[in-house]
């Protein structure tokens, strides 16, 4: 609980996932759409799947695509990307040469 007040990402999408097992679905909505902002995609996730069941409406769905979208770009820098093109070159860390 700390961790997700704190800002932690992972940890608001658990409790979520708790309150969501002690049949508290408003709440686990909340932490699902706090951590869905902050760019976490199973929080993401839930959300579709919360939406699907009538539990959250389009406009919430909307708004918490647009600030998770917001947060993934905001972390998006040139050397992550240039790493995840060589991953997907199928080159990994222990191959790259210095220079």
């Amino acid at each position: 609980e700390e961790a997700a007040i704190g800002g932690n990402p992972d940890a608001r999408y658990n409790l979520g996932c708790h309150e969501g097992r002690n049949g508290r679905i408003d709440r686990a909505v909340k932490h699902c759409i706090i951590a869905a902002n902050l760019g976490d995609d199973d929080a993401l996730n839930m959300l579709v799947a919360f939406h699907k069941r009538g539990l959250v409406s389009k406009e919430d769905l909307a708004a918490a695509l647009r600030a998770h979208q917001v947060a993934v770009d905001a972390t998006k820098i040139p050397q992550r990307e240039a790493a995840d093109a060589a991953r997907a070159r199928g080159i990994h860390c222990a191959e790259w040469k210095d220079g």
